[in-house]
């Protein structure tokens, strides 16, 4: 019975233990990821992106449902910086950067020069407002309602498309970043002030 439960094996079931509570459980997962954006892992590259801006295109038509059913079309925000967030409730790495992408909300929720679209992938509208309302975020949350194209979102959660003033893509990536890093917020300012 002592070899059994040997200080080897007491850790390595421990281990054993965290890894699958970190495959099966998605919060605690997100709550790795997020921990990981807070001491400076997943900071969004804004430099290399920057010599990449898109032509502008005809973003009419791109249309999302917020949850009292109106409609926001991408076409009638030119002349706006967009943060346009593709994410769900079941994701983990979607649930690690929402934090981050709340902060950013907060510098700029009353800047009417910034608009946020947060898209549940899943369109179901009330358990993402749900989800928002217990984490106290203020964030808007919509479903999508036209065809996107691919170019916006290819299917990957979460995905951050930014549009600048004149409707082009100007960042545009998959996976998990720290939205409420400085130089990030200095991007969307910088956005702000430039055609």
């Amino acid at each position: 019975m002592g070899k059994i439960f040997n200080r080897s094996n007491i850790i390595n079931g421990v281990l054993i233990l965290l890894f699958l509570v970190l495959i099966f459980v998605p919060p605690a997962k997100a709550l790795v990821l997020e921990g990981l954006m807070k001491i400076g892992f997943f900071r969004p590259d804004t430099a290399a992106v920057e010599k990449q801006v898109n032509a502008a295109g005809d973003l009419s038509g791109i249309k999302f449902k917020d949850v009292d059913g109106k409609l926001v079309d991408l076409g009638e925000l030119k002349g706006k910086v967009v943060f346009l967030n593709f994410w769900a409730t079941w994701c983990p790495p979607c649930l690690a950067e929402m934090p981050s992408v709340n902060a950013l909300h907060e510098k700029f929720k009353n800047d009417k020069d910034v608009i946020f679209i947060l898209v549940d992938a899943d369109s179901q509208l009330p358990k993402a407002q749900k989800f928002m309302d217990k984490k106290g975020y203020q964030l808007p949350v919509y479903a999508v309602a036209s065809d996107i194209p691919e170019v916006l979102f290819k299917g990957s959660l979460p995905t951050t498309v930014v549009f600048d003033k004149e409707g082009r893509i100007s960042y545009n990536e998959s996976g998990a970043a720290n939205y409420a890093d400085s130089k990030f917020i200095d991007f969307i300012n910088k956005l702000k002030t430039t055609n």
